[in-house]
């Protein structure tokens, strides 16, 4: 291993791997912040250009636009209230509200030191254990990937605002909306599309998004708007971004259950950064001190959601590297750049090209340490955004957010879902329900069902396949757990409010 760990770093060691691990870096940042230009777009984009590239070199740059693009999210999610990328909802949770105090500067920053220590956390999980951790997710199946959604789901509860009832109806909501579309199994049958070809595919998770934080915030600010408000806006100075001694103490829990969130749901191919940023989200407030400065500002919100939508990255290419399955749609491009380049993932990878690989995983610590020095060389021009007078910022808001609905498939369809949904989420709004649990909804429902199907499918439609193993169990006895937590939250809640109860 050490052998091949030094000759690896000689390979990767030259300038060309710096160069093109930076210039992909920068367009990851670029794309993540802008809302509708996604990671997936830009690596789509940029693709062909690693076809003339050696293998160090291309997975440099692809990974330089990964990482970043993980981060970059957290940007418009903190200044703007619309997330970059889906992951960065659970961000925009505490860093929008940080930042309409006033202290923008400092969200950003908690947001990149948090995306940097997942992402090192996760590159040396990658470096160290990686035979180790797939052989453990080879034991995992569909059983267990059902009740690790199912344990998702739970954390609605957390994110439902004052109302569980009206959380639960939300939550229903979005998983309506992931089943709209073919069925994931069959692979035949249409459901709610009305043979409309729009909805053959279902929602993109991005319109969907723009239309339930972007438009809604863009509505409210514009309703808002007085004549007075650029002289405000404009004499508003920026905080300094710095945390002080207390503060740094703070983020070293949720930065921990961030980064270990990230590995655990990361190494399980499909599942994806949003999963892991709520997962995270959520636990962190279970155990914070100050558990109801969550969803109002709360610094270490920040830190759990960003430590670990960035903790996938390394972790994800487990799957790839050794057992040649991509851990998700961003590593399944990569995939090609690696085959492109002779490169075959899978357990004889390590054998036939080991300095490659090796190369490669100790490439990722170097693209995360660059994204913390771009990241903080670029954060005092992104936070001036508070600056810009609001009646020319929401008309280039909502540009912004239209053109990424057009751009995703061209579609004018997707830009009056987008409406829609803006249009839903105003009406939530109004009637004290939260769009969140909407979210969570949709990201988790279409994976919850697949497995939950496939399960019964082996089982021959007998339940005791998600109890008869292992990991199963554990996974039922820890929703049994949060479920009867959440039970008794609530029960406290209804004495404190009436005693007689």
């Amino acid at each position: 291993m050490w052998d091949l760990m030094v000759s690896g770093f000689g390979e990767f060691f030259n300038w060309g791997s710096f160069l093109w691990m930076n210039l992909g870096l920068f367009l990851g940042i670029v794309f993540g912040s802008i809302p509708g230009l996604t990671v997936m777009l830009c690596l789509v984009l940029f693709l062909p250009i690693t076809y003339s590239l050696g293998a160090i070199h291309s997975f440099m740059f692809l990974l330089g636009i990964y990482c970043a693009g993980s981060y970059g999210g957290s940007i418009s999610a903190i200044l703007i209230k619309t997330p970059g990328t889906p992951h960065a909802a659970a961000t925009m949770l505490d860093g929008h509200p940080l930042a309409t105090h006033g202290q923008a500067q400092k969200a950003l920053n908690i947001a990149l030191y948090a995306s940097f220590v997942g992402g090192i956390v996760s590159a040396l999980v990658l470096l160290f254990l990686a035979p180790e951790v797939a052989s453990v997710a080879m034991k995992m199946g569909s059983p267990e990937y059902f009740l690790i959604c199912a344990f998702g789901l739970t954390i609605i509860a957390g994110v439902s605002g004052e109302s569980l009832l009206k959380g639960i109806i939300s939550g229903c909501l979005g998983l309506f909306l992931s089943f709209i579309g073919m069925d994931l199994i069959s692979g035949s049958t249409m459901r709610f599309a009305f043979d409309n070809i729009n909805l053959y595919s279902g929602f993109d998770l991005v319109v969907v998004l723009i239309g339930l934080f972007a438009l809604i915030e863009i509505i409210n600010k514009g309703s808002t708007l007085k004549p007075d408000h650029t002289e405000n806006v404009m004499s508003k100075s920026l905080d300094k971004g710095r945390l002080q001694k207390g503060e740094w103490g703070r983020l070293i829990k949720p930065m921990g259950i961030g980064s270990l969130s990230g590995i655990l749901v990361g190494i399980i191919p499909g599942t994806g950064a949003s999963i892991a940023s709520f997962l995270s989200y959520d636990t962190s407030r279970k155990v914070s001190k100050k558990p109801e400065e969550f969803g109002h500002g709360s610094i270490e919100g920040i830190a759990a959601a960003e430590s670990a939508n960035n903790a996938i990255t390394g972790t994800a290419l487990i799957p790839l590297l050794t057992l040649g399955i991509p851990g998700d749609a961003a590593v399944a491009l990569m995939l090609g750049a690696l085959m492109i380049n002779g490169l075959t993932p899978g357990p004889n990878l390590f054998e036939t090209h080991g300095s490659s690989v090796y190369a490669i995983m100790i490439g990722l610590l170097f693209v995360n340490l660059f994204m913390l020095l771009q990241g903080k060389y670029l954060l005092r021009f992104f936070a001036k955004v508070v600056k810009i007078p609001q009646e020319i910022l929401i008309p280039i808001i909502a540009v912004f957010c239209f053109a990424g609905a057009y751009s995703l498939k061209e579609s004018m369809f997707d830009v009056g879902t987008t409406i829609v949904f803006g249009l839903i989420a105003y009406l939530m709004e109004k009637l004290g329900f939260s769009a969140v649990p909407t979210l969570l909804g949709m990201v988790l429902g279409a994976l919850t069902e697949k497995n939950f199907r496939r399960s019964l499918m082996i089982s021959d439609g007998n339940w005791d396949i998600f109890i008869n193993r292992p990991f199963s169990l554990v996974f039922c006895i820890l929703i049994g757990l949060v479920i009867l937590s959440i039970i008794w939250n609530n029960t406290q809640k209804v004495r404190s409010k009436n005693p007689s109860f």
